[in-house]
């Protein structure tokens, strides 16, 4: 069975944020070169403070140490893989179309994390994956809304 605890933390991270970027930038008429290189820079700066992070927490709660280096290493290597994804729907397609596949690759990918997190729990999948395409949702129309709303005012 796959221990949804290895890379949940990683993998909605880099969905969310990811998907955001793109929404946002897109909607900020950015480049593809300006959106590839900030959805790199997210996937390496920002995944490297974040596991960071969560390895010097870890440290804090006492965990033992190789346990918190494989969370740590699991992080890190779960929102890596997962950004290069979206960073390849940007390289390939139009960035019109990019911006609809990170969508619509987001939520197959976030219905997959949260259906298997819901069967660890055993808890209702459906009102699981309700939750959490609420929530990624919002954080997209917000970014959305932030990339219309800079070029208007400040453009």
């Amino acid at each position: 069975m796959i221990r949804a605890t290895k890379f949940s933390f990683g993998g909605t991270a880099a969905i969310v944020t990811n998907m955001a970027l793109i929404i946002g930038l897109d909607a900020a008429t950015a480049t593809k070169a300006a959106i590839v290189s900030g959805l790199l820079i997210v996937a390496l700066a920002d995944n490297l403070t974040d596991s960071l992070s969560i390895h010097i927490y870890q440290e804090a709660e006492h965990l033992d140490a190789r346990d918190a280096f494989r969370s740590t290493l699991a992080n890190f290597a779960t929102r890596l893989v997962v950004s290069l994804t979206f960073v390849l729907l940007v390289l390939f397609l139009p960035i019109a179309t990019a911006a609809l596949a990170s969508i619509l690759w987001g939520i197959l990918l976030l219905v997959l994390l949260s259906t298997v997190i819901a069967r660890q729990r055993q808890v209702n999948a459906f009102s699981e994956v309700a939750k959490h395409l609420t929530a990624a949702a919002a954080v997209l129309l917000v970014s959305r809304a932030i990339g219309a709303w800079i070029p208007a005012h400040l453009g």
